[in-house]
């Protein structure tokens, strides 16, 4: 394992401790030691992995973890100091932190007189004993000792002596980094500015770090204020997950740091990979990703008013903070009733289709949109439909497939109080008809298991695709039940995700619609492979 380099700013992950403990968010073991794999291939310095004897799963994950070999990332376990009016070396707790196994130990403890009379129910003179005697036996022991300052600004504010005591006791025990915790998310910027600015006055020898949370959300912004202030180290999540409204987000905040601030890490020259990254942890978590995140957000460099679309396209800078592949996104057009001729062009451009903004069918293809869209059409997250109307009003692509009939009905068994859907398809590809019958859990399954049993036969590959995502919008509601529905599916092959729609007074038309899309889709996907 490298030696981490002190004059870079180091990035501190607890998005596998922290991280998990925000709602719907959770880590297998497997998944656990897959993410630290990642985190250490991005160049992150620290990994914090869990709480030893909080959870078998975390206790499980250290117990692996010690066949894992990181090539840059230190492994961290998490607890607390030792118990009040008990030993250090007879402390249940810290004993489960040295038999994690791990290069790195960070310990928190109590800043904040209230929680030390009214939490742990201590004496203020026994906190920070607590302090100094489990960071001077982890020393000791040979582990490196992060030192989390739990509440400090709350502490701080409150009564700033003894926050600045419980720091000089980590400190004069030999702690490697006294870090500031913002544990509430409530302070704003110039709160973290002038309390950063005065632990590093105070303690001049000392390696500050900051952890800050997002409750205001401010997360980013008053982390990066603490690296101005002179903290050498922030820790964060991926993606921002954590307890309440999360822990400062390492997605945003890394970007700032290199492109922003030009502070130098380790994970600099990585930086195209943090897509990719942020998408990892949400895959690990089956948790879908914020579209409008920023850097990594598929929503961040998206351009759907026509003004916009049309400055984008004649200079990037225009609309765009960054170049969106430092951070390994991508421009994008989104398609909408708003969108003008240049918007129209990037579309087509970005999806290989060459065509003269002034042509006959360039106008055509724009009157036909603004048409289906005043039907309820939507393309913003459906560009295969989109690209399949594309091609069929500029270059006149034929349908793969013709359908000549569907059908889809609903059986109920009254007596077992089991329902079967069960649909019928009828299609013609070249000079030959097609003609299945299949069932599915609804009428969308059976529709779906229907036509693509119509079609494996010429088109195997259909086997790789299947259905992820289906949603279902009714526009217009105060029409009830005569309502206009709008149905997006979501559909992947493993290698490939793209969305259709499709638009009904009629909602199995509209699913119908979004199917066909799909399929059509997949085949001009391998037609474009051969």
């Amino acid at each position: 394992m490298t030696t981490l380099s002190q004059s870079k700013m180091l990035i501190y992950d607890t998005t596998l401790r922290d991280g998990s403990q925000g709602e719907s968010v959770s880590f297998t073991v497997s998944a656990k030691l897959r993410v630290s794999k990642k985190l250490d291939q991005f160049g992150i310095d620290y990994i914090e992995g869990g709480w030893p004897g909080s959870n078998p799963r975390d206790m499980a994950f250290f117990e692996k973890a010690k066949d894992i070999d990181l090539n840059h990332a230190k492994l961290a376990a998490f607890g607390s100091t030792r118990r009040a009016d008990t030993p250090v070396e007879e402390d249940a707790q810290i004993k489960l932190l040295l038999d994690a196994s791990t290069p790195v130990v960070t310990i928190f403890g109590k800043s904040w007189l209230l929680h030390v009379t009214d939490v742990i129910r201590t004496t203020s003179e026994e906190n920070l004993s607590m302090i100094e005697d489990s960071v001077r036996y982890l020393k000791e022991q040979g582990k490196e000792v992060i030192y989390d300052a739990e509440h400090f600004y709350d502490g701080y504010l409150s009564n700033p002596e003894y926050a600045l005591s419980t720091l000089e006791a980590a400190n004069r025990a030999g702690a490697d980094f006294l870090v500031l915790c913002e544990t509430n998310g409530g302070k704003l910027v110039p709160q973290v500015s002038e309390i950063t600015q005065a632990v590093v006055q105070k303690f001049p020898d000392a390696k500050i770090g900051v952890h800050c949370h997002n409750d205001a959300g401010v997360g980013v912004a008053v982390s990066l204020v603490g690296v101005e202030a002179g903290a050498v180290m922030i820790q964060g999540t991926m993606n921002g997950y954590g307890e309440r409204n999360g822990n400062a987000n390492l997605t945003s905040i890394i970007p700032n740091l290199s492109l922003k601030m030009d502070k130098d890490m380790n994970c600099s020259p990585n930086l195209a990979n943090l897509r990719d990254l942020s998408l990892f942890v949400d895959d690990a978590t089956n948790l879908r990703p914020d579209i409008r995140a920023p850097y990594v957000g598929s929503a961040s460099f998206a351009h759907k008013g026509g003004v916009h679309a049309d400055a984008a396209s004649k200079s990037d800078r225009s609309y765009e903070h960054i170049d969106p592949t430092l951070v390994g996104n991508r421009t994008r057009v989104l398609v909408s009733d708003m969108s003008g001729r240049s918007s129209i062009m990037m579309k087509a451009k970005e999806m290989g289709v060459d065509v003269e903004s002034r042509s006959p069918e360039m106008k055509a293809f724009l009157e036909e949109l603004k048409k289906l869209e005043f039907k309820g059409y939507e393309y913003e997250a459906a560009d295969a439909s989109f690209d399949l109307l594309l091609r069929r009003c500029l270059r006149g692509t034929k349908n793969p497939f013709e359908v000549i009939k569907y059908h889809v009905g609903i059986s109920r068994d009254v007596t077992g109080g089991e329902s079967t859907s069960e649909a019928t398809v009828k299609l013609k590809v070249d000079d030959r008809i097609c003609h299945t019958v299949a069932e599915g859990n609804g009428p969308v399954s059976a529709l779906d298991h229907a036509l693509r049993k119509a079609l494996e036969e010429d088109f195997p590959s259909l086997a790789e695709m299947r259905l992820v995502d289906f949603k279902v919008l009714i526009l217009e509601s105060n029409l009830g039940t005569d309502a206009i529905t709008r149905v997006r599916v979501e559909s992947t092959d493993g290698k490939c995700t793209w969305g259709t729609v499709g638009v009904s007074d009629n909602v199995i038309e509209a699913s119908w619609e979004a199917l066909v899309d799909s399929v059509e889709y997949k085949l001009s996907l391998d037609q474009g492979s051969d």
